[in-house]
């Protein structure tokens, strides 16, 4: 049986945390497992009670010096679970409920089923969002599929076996998008289809602006791959305007529109070729300047230690 971490990143979600954690500790039904939160530097105080729990040996606040948003969080708790536990497997979910804990046998039963080799991904079969948040969504996979060629459909809910870990906090790639790092990496992956959940309670963290980072930082994994597509994209229209301009229709206009497209597209390319051959982030080295302090809470379920992380 698997020796299991829960992974949380969290921002201002101290609410729905405490509902989330007694659902989790029923839907491990025997199993054992410790769970890390990743506090995104919260502008609200972690609460002094948490729930008692029974499968649920403990539970580790992860304290952030700065707000980094969710996926470098989530890179800085895969970073935790790899250099101070010895999970055989992580699981990393939102905090808010959106990901159901009622699923996570599901997700443990599957990642057993293949003998712990691959990470299995939640494919959205059902998403209870407001209906902006599925029409940008739907753009967002059009866009993504247009420029990288890979279809969007799963989010951060999934579970790691620990060789995999190993792999993914050596990619630079992890500090933009977790599961676009995974599929870069090309590490083994399935995916299974899982309904969506509503938030515990609150409301989102996430607007427009946020949204939009998100999904430019997924496509900037590919970076190397969208400057390609852009390159070809952008020879292809200088041959069409050059055949227009040819039947005299606008020709110096559609001429000047040619060479400042095929222009900006090759000096992308270079650029993308360029920072791929530059230092890389590496995520053991930085970590420890990111990672202020941990919270650990035990059995009597009460914040007992307050743990200074060593830092450069």
């Amino acid at each position: 049986m698997s020796r299991l971490a829960i992974l949380i990143p969290s921002f201002n979600d101290w609410d729905a945390l405490r509902l989330l954690l007694p659902r989790i500790d029923r839907a491990l039904a025997g199993r054992r497992a410790s769970v890390l939160i990743v506090d995104d530097a919260s502008t609200e105080a972690a609460p002094e009670e948490w729930p008692a729990c029974d499968a649920i040996d403990s539970v580790e606040i992860l304290h952030l010096r700065c707000n980094l948003g969710h996926q470098r969080a989530i890179a800085l708790g895969l970073y935790h679970v790899h250099e101070f536990t010895d999970a055989t497997a992580v699981i990393v979910m939102d905090g808010d409920g959106e990901d159901r804990a009622e699923d996570l046998p599901v997700l443990i039963e599957e990642f057993e089923r293949g003998a712990g080799r691959e990470v299995i991904f939640a494919a959205r079969a059902k998403r209870m969002e407001s209906l902006f948040f599925q029409a940008f969504y739907r753009m967002y996979q059009l866009i993504h599929r247009v420029l990288t060629g890979i279809e969007v459909r799963v989010g951060n809910f999934s579970i790691m076996p620990r060789t995999s870990l190993a792999r993914i906090i050596a990619s630079p790639d992890l500090w933009n998008h977790y599961a676009a790092a995974v599929y870069r990496a090309k590490i083994s992956r399935r995916l299974i289809p899982l309904a969506r959940g509503r938030r515990l309670t609150g409301h989102s963290k996430m607007n427009f602006v946020s949204l939009l980072m998100h999904g430019l930082s997924a496509i900037s994994v590919f970076s190397d791959q969208v400057s390609a597509r852009i390159l070809t994209a952008s020879a292809m229209f200088s041959v069409v305007a050059l055949g227009i301009a040819a039947s005299g229709r606008d020709t110096a206009l559609l001429i000047v529109l040619m060479v400042q497209v095929l222009t900006f597209a090759i000096l992308f390319a270079f650029l993308v070729a360029r920072s791929r051959s530059s230092a890389a982030f590496i995520l053991q080295r930085e970590a420890p300047y990111f990672i202020l302090a941990k919270t650990v809470v035990r059995a009597a379920q009460r914040v007992e230690a307050r743990q200074q992380v060593e830092t450069r």
